[in-house]
């Protein structure tokens, strides 16, 4: 018998799929790697979705979609890691909502996939091949998963709610500028 079972190495694969996939998108925000535009081009694109200040939110996705995905990726503070992850995927689920469900067609799909698949890593844990596993599980106990889920869930709606202010705000105006041009 060996001393992992087939559900470590499936955990092993879905924390380095979903790891390395959120590691790269926070890449292309903070570096500009991997075709991405960086934080000056990644905070006009954020200001224009309603994110304010752009280049702080820019910053802010950018280090939850790398570093969570890092250390979800390596098994390291897993709820933590997979809970910074699914925050950072439900600011950009907001920014698709719009466009429906697909990504095809510009919708939330693959950020909620991202984000869920965080989450329930997360909450299931890295498995024994992890450096949570190797390191006595000092970053991964069982009273931090819903205090690092409450965490994020709290900081996500406070986030969410600031941008839907902002761009009611700037519907209200465009409206008002409309109705002046009538008049």
């Amino acid at each position: 018998m060996t001393c992992y079972d087939r559900r470590d190495l499936g955990l092993l694969l879905l924390r380095l799929g979903t790891g390395g996939v959120l590691a790269a998108h926070g890449a292309q925000k903070l570096l500009g790697w991997f075709g991405g535009a960086g934080l000056e081009g990644t905070g006009r694109f954020m200001e224009s979705v309603g994110y304010r200040p752009g280049k702080a939110s820019a910053m802010a996705a950018g280090v939850a979609e790398t570093g969570g995905g890092l250390l979800l990726a390596l098994g390291l503070a897993t709820p933590a890691a997979g809970s910074a992850a699914a925050g950072a995927m439900a600011g950009a689920a907001a920014v698709h909502a719009p466009s429906g469900f697909f990504a095809q067609g510009g919708g939330y799909e693959y950020a909620a996939s991202l984000g869920l698949t965080a989450t329930g890593l997360a909450i299931t844990g890295p498995g024994r091949l992890s450096l949570d596993h190797a390191l006595g599980h000092a970053v991964n106990r069982g009273w931090m998963v819903p205090a690092a889920i409450a965490a994020t869930a709290a900081g996500t709606a406070v986030v969410l709610g600031v941008r839907a202010r902002h761009l009611r705000r700037e519907k209200e105006g465009r409206q008002e500028a409309l109705f002046e041009g009538e008049g």
